[in-house]
């Protein structure tokens, strides 16, 4: 049985418990904001943690998860969080970190190793820097999520060194940070709407662009660029988190519970999020694409010394943490 099915069933059945459980008159309903479809291992994840609050708050927690950002952009919905008018959500840290600056460091090029690596830094010191960061802006993080790693694919060449990316037209996020991370290996980065990068591929106009493995293939961008270098230049968390105003309303013992859930639910979007990509990769090497692993990652993440300067000119109250989490092991 796949993470997928058990996930489905282990909600569907406390779900079930919970319709037959008595509900205190002072329950609890919350509001969960998040942008993927329904059956997105996000998505599958947020089901399952509020299915477990409710069932171990005896249904005096109880919610609704709005898939599809129903209720409004992600940096909208970070605000409204904040003021309590979402109770909890799934957030990228790359837009947290207009209102939290500690979570601008976990987009820079190459901070992290590798995403196993990610996982022990988020669970542990550099996770509990950002989430203090998170909690002074009104945000309470309950488990760190995944996103995969973000890799350079291209119609050219494989990439392995740095001097692999001299001269590639390549597409990027609207981000000054990731124009410069291409820029620092004398490649020509092009910010442009990632529905116009197939065509784009395809005609000439870009090389190629970067992306995590699921996004990649259904895309269908692994039909123009048929080189995938795994770089993982990008390993960027998400996070499952609850306005403080709402964790505030919440019982020492139901605060426990929320946290465990939270935690519970980050292990299982982990798994899911794996298999996701597995079979990802599985369709694209059917495909006829040539991928190759970037073993060492060290000339790439010398190369980005001037991007991550500029960041700290920026922002010098973020060295620490930076340091924390680039001389990690």
């Amino acid at each position: 049985m796949t993470a997928l099915n058990h996930a489905k069933g282990v909600a569907a059945a406390t779900l079930l418990a919970i319709g037959l459980a008595p509900v205190s008159a002072s329950a609890l309903e919350l509001r969960g904001w998040n942008i993927h479809v329904e059956d997105y291992p996000v998505s599958i994840a947020m089901e399952s943690f509020l299915a477990e609050v409710e069932e171990k708050t005896g249904g005096e927690i109880s919610g609704k998860v709005y898939h599809n950002g129903v209720l409004g952009s992600q940096p909208d919905a970070i605000e409204q969080m904040r003021l309590g008018v979402i109770d909890f959500g799934e957030f990228n840290l790359g837009p947290m970190g207009q209102a939290v600056p500690e979570a601008n460091v976990t987009a820079l090029p190459f901070i992290f190793k590798s995403v196993p690596q990610m996982y022990a830094l988020m669970d542990g010191a550099a996770g509990e820097a950002i989430g203090e960061g998170m909690k002074a802006k009104g945000i309470v993080p309950l488990g760190w999520y995944a996103a995969g790693a973000r890799s350079f694919y291209n119609s050219v060449r494989p990439i392995n060194t740095p001097a692999d990316v001299e001269g590639l037209k390549v597409r990027v996020m609207s981000n000054d940070l990731f124009v410069k991370m291409v820029e620092a290996m004398d490649g020509n980065a092009t910010p442009m709407a990632f529905a116009e990068v197939y065509q784009s591929i395809k005609t000439g106009v870009v090389d190629g662009a970067e992306n995590n493995p699921p996004s990649y293939e259904s895309t269908n961008h692994y039909e123009v660029a048929q080189y995938y270098s795994l770089t993982e230049h990008l390993i960027i968390p998400e996070c499952l988190c609850m306005s403080l105003k709402t964790w505030e309303k919440l019982t020492p013992e139901q605060q426990e519970i929320v946290m465990a859930a939270g935690r519970a639910s980050a292990g299982m979007q982990r798994e899911l999020w794996a298999e996701r990509e597995a079979a990802s990769m599985e369709t694209v090497e059917a495909g006829g694409v040539t991928v190759n692993t970037v073993a060492d990652k060290a000339p790439f993440q010398d190369a980005m010394t001037p991007v991550y300067d500029a960041f700290l000119e920026d922002n010098p109250d973020l060295a620490d943490l930076v340091s924390l989490i680039r001389d990690a092991d």
